[in-house]
C-alpha cells in the first residue's frame, strides 16, 4: 500500500516520544510568552503593525510574482537599503524567509569543486543548503575554528565556512573572529547566520558581526531573518554589491520564488527603523537573558549561559521535556520544548526566549513555573 512505510515511522516516533503536533494559538492569549523568537517585543507594536497595513494597502496583499518578475517593489529595495546600512554591508538582498535566504547564500557560494566547511550545531536551513550546494561538504566540530583551519588546508580550490553566529538551541555565540581569521588564511569565503544575532547583538542591535567588526568585509556574508528580533517575515543576505548580484543570477531560492510580501516588508522595515532610534532595546534583551539564566541557575535547573537572547534549560529525556512544557503551558507560561532531531546533541530542553519587553515581575513569575514543574 502508498506510504505504509508512515505507519511504521509514526510508531517509532511515538515511542520514542518525539511525536510533534501544532497547537494554533488564538489571537489574545493568556500565557506570558517565552516561546517565540520576538525577542524586542515589536510583533504587536502599532509602529510595526501600522507597517504593514500600509504596505497592504499601497501594494496590496502579495507580491504577485518572483522578485526578477512582478515581485520587486520600491519597498523592497527600500528595505534592503537600509538593512544593508544598518548592518553595515554593502548591499542587501531579501528573500521570502530567513531559511530560504541560507539556501540561497550556501548553494550560491559554493559551485561544484568548492570545499564547504559546516559547524556541527548549525541550524537545519544551512545544513540543507550544505545538502544542496554542489560543493563537497566536510562537517567539523561545534565552534571550533581550529577544525575549520584543518579541513580549508585540505583542500586547493573556492571554500567557504558556514556557520551560526548564535546557535538556536543553547544560545551560545560562534566565535566569529577566530573564523574570520581561519577563512582569510586560506582565502576562504566566511557565512553566517545572524538570525539570533540582530537586533541583540552589536552596536545598537546591528548584529554580531558588526560586534565582531566583520561588517562590510568583502570575504563575509551574513544571512538574516526578519521574523525574530524584527518581528515581521522574510530573510535576506547581506554582503558585497558583487556577492548580491551574483545571487541574483544564480539562487534558486530567490529566482524561482515569490517575492515577499509587502505587508511583511513594510513591516519589517517599521522594526528597523524603530530599532535604530531605540538601540536600547538590544541591551534589554541581554540583560533579560542574563537575569533569567542567573534565577534558573539559582534555583537548582541546569541553564545554559545565554550570549545573545535564547536561554536553554536541560531536561532529563525527550518525554519529561514534553510533560514539563505541557505543565508550564497549564501553570500558563509558554516555552519551547527543543527534543531530537532538533538538538545535535541529543539532549532535550526547554527552550526560553528573553523578549526585552518581559518585566520583571514577569521575569520571576517564569523562572517559579518552570522550578515548580521540573520532571
Amino acid at each position: 500500500m502508498a506510504f505504509s512505510w508512515i505507519d511504521e515511522q509514526d510508531r517509532a516516533r511515538r515511542e520514542a516520544g518525539l511525536v510533534r503536533v501544532l497547537r494554533p494559538r488564538p489571537a489574545v492569549s493568556p500565557l506570558l510568552d517565552l516561546a517565540s523568537n520576538d525577542y524586542l517585543g515589536l510583533a504587536r507594536h502599532p509602529e510595526v503593525v501600522e507597517g504593514a497595513v500600509r504596505a497592504a494597502r499601497t501594494w496590496g496583499g502579495g507580491a504577485t510574482g518572483s522578485r526578477l518578475v512582478t515581485g520587486t517593489t520600491a519597498l523592497h529595495t527600500e528595505l534592503e537599503r537600509e538593512l544593508a546600512e544598518f548592518c553595515g554591508f554593502e548591499a542587501a538582498l531579501v528573500l521570502s524567509s530567513g531559511y530560504a535566504a541560507n539556501l540561497a547564500a550556501v548553494t550560491a557560494l559554493a559551485p561544484h569543486g568548492s570545499l564547504v566547511v559546516s559547524d556541527a550545531g548549525n541550524h537545519a536551513s544551512l545544513i540543507d543548503g550544505c545538502r544542496l550546494a554542489r560543493g563537497t561538504t566536510q562537517v567539523v566540530g561545534h565552534a571550533d575554528p581550529d577544525a575549520v583551519r584543518k579541513a580549508l588546508a585540505t583542500h586547493d580550490g573556492p571554500a567557504v565556512a558556514v556557520s551560526d553566529t548564535v546557535f538556536s538551541v543553547d544560545g551560545d555565540a560562534a566565535p566569529l573572529t577566530a573564523l574570520a581569521g581561519a577563512c582569510r588564511e586560506h582565502g576562504a569565503g566566511l557565512v553566517v547566520d545572524d538570525a539570533h544575532g540582530l537586533g541583540v547583538l552589536g552596536d545598537g542591535g546591528r548584529g554580531a558581526p558588526q560586534g565582531a567588526g566583520l561588517a562590510g568585509r568583502d570575504d563575509v556574508v551574513v544571512t538574516v531573518t526578519l521574523s525574530k528580533s524584527l518581528g515581521a517575515q522574510g530573510g535576506a543576505v547581506l554582503g558585497p554589491a558583487r556577492v548580491v548580484d551574483h545571487l541574483v543570477n544564480a539562487a534558486r531560492t530567490f529566482i524561482f520564488d515569490t517575492g515577499l510580501a509587502p505587508a511583511a516588508a513594510g513591516a519589517a522595515l517599521a522594526a528597523l527603523r524603530l530599532l535604530g532610534r531605540e538601540p536600547e532595546r538590544a541591551a534589554r534583551a541581554r540583560a533579560v537573558a542574563a537575569e533569567l539564566h542567573a534565577r534558573l541557575t539559582a534555583a537548582g535547573l541546569d541553564a545554559v549561559r545565554p550570549d545573545a537572547a535564547v536561554v536553554s534549560v536541560r531536561a532529563p529525556s525527550p518525554e519529561e521535556a514534553v510533560r514539563w512544557a505541557a505543565d508550564c503551558r497549564a501553570a500558563g507560561l509558554s516555552v519551547g520544548c527543543f527534543r531530537p532531531p532538533s538538538v545535535p546533541d541529543g539532549i532535550s530542553r526547554l527552550r526560553l526566549t528573553a523578549r526585552g519587553d518581559l518585566s520583571g515581575d514577569q521575569i520571576e513569575r517564569a523562572v517559579r513555573v518552570i522550578g515548580e514543574t521540573r520532571p
